[in-house]
């Protein structure tokens, strides 16, 4: 059932002119990160539906991702992120806010926008960290960079200036175009949470993706009967929406 919040008949479909399936396979520099100069795509088979959620549910299996830990297949000896995961996990086999914040830094996957600042990489781990541990594991790592790249190639089809900000109308065109149905007061409320100046900058917009995606999929795992409502106790609203 499409209604408000759920982003019409498939939460996290292709946006309008993306492939629905994963983009051009290429190979993986160890010393750069997926996604090189702005607006090229991404290496590896991360490509795909827009910063949407993940096939049936919308997460990886409970445990992280990485070989040894609970629920979580051992990763293709052909798999180009492999490699690259383990080379910034370290030893404890995860990837904590300040290492995702140098590897997005240091691979320019940001290209000329600004890097990603210390909270946008935490509430980008919050948002597939379903034990709570802060850190995510290479299954989580891999749906990130699925989110990212659709929702950098989002930004850039309204930053047409390439000035790395766009305009409120401009953000409310993208939630849209994400699938997204909200009402004209939650869209205000948006964009006087993300603007600076007037103006959503990348990283704002990115945040304001992470939670959109985080939250609605937390409203629809609650919403069995798929009727738009849902009841939360107290304590579970804190920790649904706090910890994003």
């Amino acid at each position: 059932m499409a209604y408000p919040g759920y982003g019409g008949p498939q939460y996290g479909g292709p946006m309008p002119g993306m492939p629905a399936q994963g983009m051009p396979m290429q190979g993986m520099p160890m010393q750069g990160m997926p996604g090189g100069p702005m607006g090229g795509p991404m290496p590896g088979h991360m490509g795909g539906p827009m910063g949407g959620a993940p096939p049936q549910g919308g997460y990886s299996a409970y445990g992280g991702g990485y070989p040894g830990t609970y629920g979580a297949p051992p990763p293709a000896a052909n798999d180009p992120m492999w490699s690259y995961f383990t080379a910034i996990a370290g030893q404890d086999g995860e990837i904590d806010a300040e290492e995702l914040q140098r590897c997005l830094t240091q691979s320019g996957f940001t290209g000329s926008y600004s890097p990603f600042s210390l909270e946008t990489c935490r509430i980008m781990i919050a948002m597939l960290d379903r034990d709570f541990t802060g850190k995510m594991g290479f299954t989580e790592f891999k749906d990130l960079f699925t989110a990212l790249n659709g929702w950098k190639q989002n930004f850039m089809m309204f930053d047409q200036d390439r000035s790395g900000t766009v305009e409120p109308r401009e953000m409310t065109q993208a939630v849209n175009a994400m699938g997204y149905r909200v009402s004209p007061q939650a869209l205000n409320a948006i964009i006087q949470r993300y603007n600076k100046g007037g103006r959503i900058f990348f990283d704002d917009y990115v945040a304001c993706c992470v939670k959109l995606r985080a939250l609605t999929e937390t409203f629809r795992r609650r919403d069995t009967m798929h009727q738009g409502s849902v009841t939360f106790q107290y304590d579970d609203f804190i920790l649904c929406t706090m910890a994003i």
